[in-house]
This record gives C-alpha cells, structure tokens and sequence, in this order.
C-alpha cells in the first residue's frame, strides 16, 4: 500500500470512533454461512441487482473451474434499472468489487442510492458490516486502492464521492465530491450516463468514462489525503462511447468502445493525457465490457451474445483473437485470480457462463449456473 493511503493515528482514531458510534445501526449481524467441510479454490460473487431486494449469490469455485452454491446474501439495499436497458440495467463495469487484501466486497444498491460493505470469511461467507449513502444519485461503479473507495453515481449529471475504509466500514471523506457535469439524453438514459470508474494501478490517478453523454475518458489526480483534483482531465472520444476500461499487463489502459463495436489501448501520461496507441474491431455487437488477464483482453458483446478475446502486446498493440458464445445478454465478466478461469455474466436469463482460459485467450466452455433473482444487472467478482 502506498504511503498516502495510510491515515495518522489522530485521524485514523477520529474515524474510528465515529464508525464505532454508529456501529448499532449498521445491520452487521452474521448471515448465512457456506457448508462445513468445503475446501473451494475460491469463490465467485454474482450481484442481482433486484429492484425489489439487492442480493449476493455466492458460489464455490472447484479446482477444476467449475461453480456450486454457497448462499445468498441480501444488501440491505435496492436495484435499480437504467431507462431505456434490455439486458444491462445498470449500464456500468465494477459495481462490485472484491479487495482481495482488506478481504471485502463491495456493492451498489443502485435504487436505494447506498453501497454495502461485505467482509468476506471462510472464502465464501460474506457479514454484512455496513450499508451507506453513495454521496449522490443512482450509484453505478466502485474504485478501491488500498483504504480509499470512491463511488461513480450515474444520474444527477453523474458524481463520484470519495471515502475511507477503516475497520471494515466506509467514512466520506470531507471534499472529495466531484460532479461530472453531464447531461443525460432522457430518450437513452443507459447509454448517455458514466459507465466505469477505477484507479490506475498506482492509485494516483482516478479514470470514470462518460459513454455516450460526452464520450469521453475523465483523469482525476488524486493527492496524498485521497482527494481527486477540483477538475479531470478530459480525453475526448468522439462517437466512440467509451463504456469500461482495463489496466493490462503491459501498462496501458484498455478501453470497450460500442460506438465502433472496438477496444481500444492508450498509454497515460502523469499528467492525465491518454495517447491511442492502437485499436481493434471485434466484429460484434455491443462491445462494453473489458477484462483483463494477464496479457489476454476479454471483451463482452451484449448485442452478440459473444465473448472476444484479444491479446495485448508490450507496446501496447492489439490482435484480435477468438469469439465465444454465451447464454443471451452478455455483459460483465470476471476472471479467477489464477487466470485459468473466465465467468460470464449474462443479463437475459441471469446465467453466469464457466469457461477455461486456454493459450491465446480461448475459452473452453465448462457449464453455467442461473442466479436466483437476478434482474439484468451487473456485478459479477472472483476471490
């Protein structure tokens, strides 16, 4: 963890102590436990995104790739749905994130306006610790960098607040709201809203596209006390809607394009300024989503029903590798830690697709599970 992201004692006390008070009405008590006796190799989290109750189904991942149920988590929040979306309601990447070495999960309540604050225990066994306000309206996507957490909310002409993890909970972080100032078609809300938001892997910069409201890429410096500059630096891309992003291997940051059905790969200066480095069509429909694996770039197709593979060069060039079905309504998309394993998320039928990640980014399909009460949104993690 850097060195910025270490709070003093003074005010890692002050936090704490606020957290503490409030700790009664947090809704912390244990839920449902996985099975005694399960060895997993880890485990898969798959958001529901229900407007009637948010969940977390939670499934063994096997050895050898394969998925099991280990429980169903509610949020204590709601889902919510995007005007104007079919199969992904919530038009966005990473809005659920698993912090692999604070062992938390957090997720968006998209129609209640809160986040949620999962330890993760046993590797499938989620307490709920806290649910809390997202600092603005419609929450979509979550960052996390060591102790610092910001939150993407997609309506309001889109925000991003800022916070501290300490002891398990989240405390705003005084001056750390930023608006994006944009201005939603009300005829294509989902596709006029922000999509993605995430630090670079160095945690001094924090990247949030704005698909098709200003197609563009946002840089927000971010300081020591874990405050983004008062303005981002703003990357145009015109009429390419720039829906989610990947850091690769190699660097670069890598972005899902649906405006040209592409993924593009950039190169970022400290100053905030990305350079296209190169650009690959994939010969699908409805390119939004990105993951990245090791040297391997994998794309969802929600138009296709496809997964494409596409493998990242040291200079940051792009070839296109193959294209896999997948159940209908394809859109987010995780890979085991180990990179042996890709699941897929697909929003008509709440199905999360099994594949093995074979030389090349092919996929060797394994099996599917359906997700109880799934609605179409996204949020899908690996431990």
């Amino acid at each position: 963890m850097s060195a910025r992201r270490k709070l003093s004692a003074a005010t890692a006390a002050t936090v704490a102590a606020t957290l503490l008070a409030s700790a009664a009405s947090a809704g912390a008590a244990a839920l449902p436990h996985a099975a005694a006796g399960r060895h997993p190799a880890g485990a898969v989290f798959v958001q529901t995104d229900n407007p009637a109750g948010n969940a977390i189904s939670v499934y063994y991942r096997a050895t050898g790739g394969t998925l099991s149920p280990a429980g169903t988590y509610p949020t204590g929040g709601l889902g919510g749905v995007l005007g104007g979306s079919v199969v992904d309601h919530l038009a966005s990447q990473n809005s659920l994130v698993y912090d692999a070495g604070a062992r938390e999960l957090f997720a968006v309540n998209a129609g209640s306006d809160t986040v949620s604050v999962f330890g993760v225990h046993a590797g499938a066994r989620l307490r709920l610790r806290q649910v809390i306000g997202s600092g603005g309206s419609f929450p979509v996507s979550i960052a996390v960098d060591g102790e610092v957490v910001y939150v993407l909310n997609a309506l309001g002409g889109g925000t991003i607040q800022g916070y501290r993890l300490i002891g398990g909970r989240l405390a705003a972080i005084a001056g750390s709201s930023r608006t994006l100032s944009l201005t939603p078609d009300p005829a294509s809300v989902f596709t006029t809203t922000p999509g993605d938001i995430a630090f670079t892997p160095g945690g001094q910069q924090l990247l949030v596209t704005t698909k098709g409201s200003t197609n563009a890429i946002d840089v927000f410096a971010v300081d020591s006390q874990g405050l983004p500059s008062a303005t981002p630096v703003v990357n145009a891309e015109p009429g390419a809607v720039p829906f989610a992003f990947a850091f690769s291997a190699s660097g670069q940051v890598d972005v899902a394009e649906p405006g040209p059905d592409a993924v593009a790969s950039f190169s970022l200066s400290a100053g905030g300024t990305l350079t296209p480095i190169a650009s690959v069509q994939t010969g699908a429909a409805g390119t939004c989503w990105l993951v990245a694996d090791g040297s391997v770039l994998f794309a969802g197709n929600a138009g296709s029903a496809t997964e494409t593979s596409l493998l990242s060069a040291p200079s940051g060039q792009l070839t296109l590798g193959t294209t896999t079905a997948t159940d209908p309504g394809t859109v987010d998309a995780a890979a085991s830690p180990d990179g042996r394993y890709l699941y897929v998320q697909t929003g008509r039928g709440g199905i999360v697709d099994e594949f093995q990640v074979g030389t090349g980014g092919t996929l060797a399909e394994l099996g599917s599970v359906t997700v109880p009460n799934a609605a179409g949104g996204e949020g899908i993690a690996t431990s």
